[in-house]
C-alpha cells in the first residue's frame, strides 16, 4: 500500500466513523429524554414507548435490505442517501409537536440509521486491505462501541441543562458535514445492475423480525403467555422458517445465509451474539439501579458510562493492532473473561455500594468489551470474499440488533420476576413485633409525638419507611440476579471462542487495492 492509498483509507474511515457514531448514538441518547417528552407531549408510558420501539422495529426491517441495495446502487451512493435520510429524520424529530409526529419522525430517522452502520462497515471491508483491517476496525469500533455508552451521558446533560430537542437537532450540522465529506472523499464501489430483488425474502424477513422484536419488547407489559404474545411468536417463527428456506434456495438471496458455511464467520456471529445479549441487558439495568433505586440524577447516572466509553475507545485500536499481530482467539477469550468477571462484580450491588466502585467496575467492563468484540468480528469478516462483504455485514448487524433486543427483554424479565420473589421473601422476614423493631418504633414515636405528630401518623410513617426500604432491597436483589445471569451469558462465549482460528484471506485479496481506483 503506497502513501496515497493509505491516506485515502484513513480519510474514508473518518467519514464512515462520523455516520456510524451519529447513528448508534441516537439509538441510546433518546432514552434519558423519554420522561421529558411525556411531560411536553402529555403522553402515557404506552404511547411514548413507541418513540423507542418504532425506531428499533424500523431498523430491523431496513438492515437486511442493505446488502442488496449496496450491490445494486453502489455503497457510496447508499451511504450518502442513508446520511441524508437520517439527518432529515433528526430535523423532523426536533420539530415534532406531538407523540404521533415524533414517532413518525423516528421512523424516518431509523430508515437512514438502520443503513448507516452495515453500509459503513461494508465500505471498510471494501477499501481496507486485509493486513490493515484489524487496526482500521479498531478505530472504527470506537464509534460502534463507545456511542451507546456516551449517549446517556450526553443526553443527561442536554436534558438537565439545555433544550431536550438538541439531542436530535445536533445531528443536523454533523449530518451535513458527513454527507459533504462522503460526496467529496469516498469512491464508488462496483455496481451490479443485474441484481434481482428478493421480494419473498424481504417480506418474510420484515414480518419475522418485526413480530419477534415486537414480542420481545411487549412481553413484560402484555404477559409472556398471553394470546397476543403467542400469536406474535407464532407469526415470527413461521416467517423466519419461510425466510430461511427462501434464502437457501433463491439464486440471489437478500441475506446470503450460505456464508454461514464459513466456519470463522459463523463462530464470530455466535460469540458476538452471546456477548451482545449479556452486554446490552446489563447496560439497560444499571440506569434503573442508579436513578430509580439510588436516586441519582440522569446526569450522574449517565456519567457512569463515560469513563467506560473512554476505556473502550482507547482499547479498540490497541486490540486492533494486537489482532493484526496475534489473531483474535486469545484476545477474545481474555476480553470475555474480563467482561464476565466485571458483570459478576456488578451482581453484588447493595443500597450502599459507592458510586466510585460502580464506576471502576464499569471501566473494567469497557476494557473487556474493547478487547473481545471487534477482534472476533474482524476475524470472521476477513474470511468473507470482498464481493460478499455487504451481505455478510447486513447479516452481522441484523443479528446484532436482534440479540441486543433479546438481551434487554430477557434480563428485564429476569429482573422483574426476581424482584417479585425477593419482595415475598423479604416480607416474610419482616417482624414488626420483634424487640428491636418495637424499641425503634417507641423511640421514634416518642420523638415524633414530642414534635407534634399524632400516634397514627407516626405508625404510618414507620410502616412507609419499612415498606420503601423493602421495595428497594427487592429491586436490588432482582437486578443482581439479572446481572449474574448476564455474567454467565458472557462466560458461555469463552468455550465457543476456543474454536476461533485465524481466518485465511479469500483467494486473491491480499494484494488487491481499493475498489473504484
Amino acid at each position: 500500500m503506497d502513501k496515497h492509498e493509505e491516506r485515502y483509507m484513513w480519510m474514508a474511515l473518518s467519514v464512515v466513523i462520523v455516520g456510524t457514531f451519529m447513528s448508534i448514538l441516537d439509538s441510546s441518547i433518546v432514552n434519558v429524554a423519554i420522561p421529558k417528552m411525556m411531560t411536553v407531549f402529555g403522553a402515557s408510558t404506552d404511547q411514548i414507548e413507541w418513540v423507542v420501539t418504532g425506531y428499533m422495529l424500523t431498523m430491523s426491517i431496513v438492515i437486511p435490505l442493505t446488502g442488496y441495495l449496496g450491490d445494486r446502487f453502489g455503497i457510496k451512493r447508499l451511504y450518502i442517501m442513508s446520511l441524508i435520510i437520517f439527518t432529515a429524520g433528526s430535523a423532523l424529530c426536533g420539530l415534532s409537536v406531538s407523540t404521533q409526529t415524533m414517532i413518525a419522525a423516528r421512523v424516518v430517522q431509523a430508515i437512514g440509521g438502520g443503513m448507516i452502520m452495515p453500509v459503513g462497515m461494508a465500505m471498510i471491508f471494501m477499501i481496507v486491505p486485509i493486513e490493515k483491517r484489524g487496526v482500521a476496525l479498531g478505530v472504527w469500533g470506537i464509534s460502534a462501541m463507545a456511542a451507546p455508552a456516551i449517549g446517556p451521558t450526553l443526553s443527561g446533560y442536554i436534558v438537565q441543562y439545555l433544550d431536550w430537542r438538541l439531542i436530535f437537532t445536533i445531528n443536523v450540522p454533523v449530518g451535513i458535514i458527513g454527507t459533504t465529506l462522503a460526496i467529496l472523499l469516498l469512491k464508488e464501489t462496483e455496481i451490479h445492475e443485474n441484481k434481482k430483488f428478493d421480494f419473498i425474502g424481504a417480506i418474510t424477513s420484515a414480518i419475522g423480525l418485526f413480530t419477534l422484536l415486537l414480542a420481545l419488547d411487549q412481553g413484560n407489559s402484555k404477559g409472556w403467555t398471553s394470546t397476543y404474545e403467542i400469536v406474535l411468536f407464532a407469526i415470527s417463527i413461521l416467517s423466519i422458517v419461510c425466510f430461511i428456506y427462501q434464502e437457501l434456495t433463491y439464486e440471489q438471496p437478500l441475506l446470503d445465509l450460505r456464508v454461514l458455511k464459513n466456519g470463522s464467520f459463523s463462530i464470530s456471529l455466535v460469540v458476538s451474539t452471546i456477548t451482545t445479549i449479556g452486554m446490552y441487558g446489563a447496560l439497560f439495568l444499571i440506569p434503573i439501579y442508579m436513578q430509580n433505586i439510588r436516586g441519582y440524577t440522569p446526569m450522574e447516572s449517565g456519567l457512569l458510562s463515560l469513563p467506560m466509553a473512554i476505556v473502550t475507545g482507547i482499547m479498540m485500536p490497541i486490540s486492533g493492532k494486537l489482532f493484526d499481530k496475534f489473531g483474535a482467539k486469545w484476545l477474545t477469550i481474555i476480553g470475555l473473561a474480563i467482561l464476565s468477571g466485571a458483570s459478576f462484580m456488578l451482581s453484588k450491588l447493595t443500597l450502599e455500594t459507592s458510586y466510585t466502585v460502580i464506576l471502576l467496575i464499569m471501566m473494567v467492563r469497557g476494557l473487556g468489551m474493547g478487547m473481545s468484540m471487534m477482534p472476533v468480528q474482524t476475524n470472521g469478516m476477513n474470511s468473507i470474499p470482498r464481493d460478499q462483504s455487504g451481505r455478510a455485514t447486513a447479516l452481522n448487524n441484523t443479528l446484532r440488533q436482534v440479540s441486543a433486543s433479546l438481551g434487554i427483554a430477557v434480563l428485564t424479565t429476569i429482573f422483574q420476576n426476581r424482584e417479585v420473589f425477593h419482595t415475598e421473601r423479604l416480607s416474610e422476614a419482616v417482624n414488626l413485633t420483634s424487640p428491636t423493631v418495637v424499641a425503634a418504633q417507641n423511640n421514634f414515636a416518642a420523638l415524633a409525638i414530642k414534635n407534634g405528630m399524632s400516634l397514627s401518623a407516626v405508625k404510618s410513617g414507620i410502616f412507609m419507611q419499612i415498606y420503601t426500604q423493602l421495595v428497594k432491597m427487592a429491586a436490588v436483589g432482582g437486578i443482581n440476579d439479572a446481572l449474574l445471569v448476564s455474567s454467565f451469558i458472557c462466560l458461555f462465549g469463552i468455550p465457543v471462542a476456543f474454536f476461533i482460528k485465524k481466518a485465511a484471506a479469500p483467494e486473491g485479496e491480499k494484494s488487491e487495492n481499493f475498489i473504484g481506483e
